[in-house]
Formats: C-alpha cells, sequence, structure tokens
C-alpha cells in the first residue's frame, strides 16, 4: 500500500512536469517526483529484522543494515536541493527579462 502511494507521488510530480505551463510550478514538480523517488528507496531499504550499523557495547548481535544506500539517498537530497536551487536562479533571471514564467510565452518571445 506505501509503495501505491510513493508510486502516486512519482507520478504526480512526472505529469506535473509534463503539462503544468509556468516554470515555477514545474520545479515545484520535479522536487516532488524526486521526493517520491527517495522515498522508494527508502521504504526498499527498511526492513525488518536488521539493525542500524551504530556500534555501542550493548548493541544486539545479529544483521545490521548496509549504510551505502543511506549515503547514496543523503547525496541524492543533497545534489536534488542544489539542483532546485540553481533551477530557481535560473527562473529569477528570466523573470527579469520576461514579464511572465509561462512556457510558451517564454519560447515566443526569445524566437
Amino acid at each position: 500500500m506505501l509503495e501505491a502511494f510513493v508510486f502516486a507521488t512519482i507520478l504526480f510530480g512526472f505529469f506535473g512536469i509534463l503539462f503544468k505551463k509556468n516554470l515555477v510550478m514545474k520545479i515545484i514538480a520535479m522536487d516532488v517526483m524526486s521526493t517520491g523517488v527517495v522515498t522508494y528507496y527508502v521504504v526498499i531499504a527498511g526492513r525488518d529484522g536488521v539493525f542500524t550499523p551504530i556500534l555501542a557495547e550493548s548493541s544486539p548481535a545479529g544483521a545490521y543494515a548496509d549504510p551505502v544506500p543511506q549515503a547514496v539517498i543523503l547525496t541524492a537530497i543533497v545534489i536534488g536541493l542544489s539542483i532546485q536551487a540553481l533551477m530557481l536562479v535560473g527562473a529569477m533571471k528570466l523573470s527579469r527579462d520576461n514579464p511572465t514564467l509561462e512556457c510558451h510565452e517564454i519560447e515566443k518571445n526569445n524566437t
């Protein structure tokens, strides 16, 4: 059930990128899709019976979760935030030259 919500989030973001005409809405849709992908990895990585890989004196013996996917997801979050900030700066620069952020109007003015 949780996977269905995550998949729906990814689809909402994908269709937002395709069908929204405003650049800021496209950036937000891309962030929604990115959040869905990160959540999908978290749902897959979360398994029962494994422990967090933090060693302590009283830590139980058993299977530990692999820390590599966590590091990859943290890197993906940071890269996604950086890309979103860069796209917002680009949208700000476009808004200085164009009175609107509608994609078809910007394309019409720059051709």
